[in-house]
This record gives C-alpha cells, structure tokens and sequence, in this order.
C-alpha cells in the first residue's frame, strides 16, 4: 500500500462550489476510484489550498487506470472549472515528497539524534513543487 499527499488549489470564489460538489461523489465515481485501488482518499481545505491524503494499492496505476475512465473525465472536467491548474491525469505525478514521521519506537532522551534518513520520494532538484 502507498500513502501519497497531494497539494492542490482552487480557483479564486470556488470555495464553496468545491465543497459543495465533494459533500457526495457520483457513485460511478466512487466504484472507478475503488476498482483503481484507492482505500481512502481524505481532503482538507485552508482557505484555497486543499490537502489530499490517499491511501491506495499503486498510485502511478491507479492515476493510468482513471486517465480515460468514463467516471473520472467529466468529473476532472468539473474539477478543472474549480481548481487554479486542472489535473487531467497525465504525466508523472507523485505527490509532495515526505520529509519526516514519527519513529515506531520512542528515541531514548540523551541519545545521539539518528542521522534522518529520506522517507518518500526525493524532491526536484531545482526545489520546484511537483
């Protein structure tokens, strides 16, 4: 399973056709992201900036799967109208990089700080977001 963050934002005065649109998905639209692999996909907004957590089986092969999927086209359409640049499922995606999680065993106090290690996927080397 992957854990991918995403970092998307809306369009100026879309605040609330975005949440009004995401309070129920189209059905069509809920069994095409479950049959790509997604096991839960949570959204947060601050003001413009929306914040995506989703949890999926392979996420390049679910984004492959939904590119040309007859629920996911009309419903990036809508999207597109919303968001500052519309997502069509092309390219190579792969969401914000991770810089750092809580250890699964507590560091010790007084213990020499463990060198960190990269988590997710690297950034860009010209710090450009992807």
């Amino acid at each position: 399973m992957e854990t991918i963050a995403l970092h998307t934002r809306l369009a100026p005065g879309k605040e609330a056709d975005y949440d009004r649109i995401h309070a129920v998905i189209p059905p069509e639209l809920d069994a095409a992201l479950r049959e790509a692999g997604v096991l839960d996909w949570r959204i947060w907004r601050s003001g413009l900036d929306l914040f995506h957590v989703v949890d999926c089986e392979d996420y390049a092969a679910m984004r492959a799967f939904l590119r040309e999927h007859p629920a996911n086209v009309p419903w990036q359409a809508r999207m597109g109208e919303l968001l500052d640049v519309p997502d069509d499922y092309s390219g190579g995606d792969s969401g914000i990089p991770q810089v750092w999680q809580l250890p699964a065993e507590p560091v010790e106090p007084g213990a020499p700080a463990a060198s960190a290690a990269p988590v997710g996927p690297a950034a860009p080397a010209d710090g450009s977001a992807r």
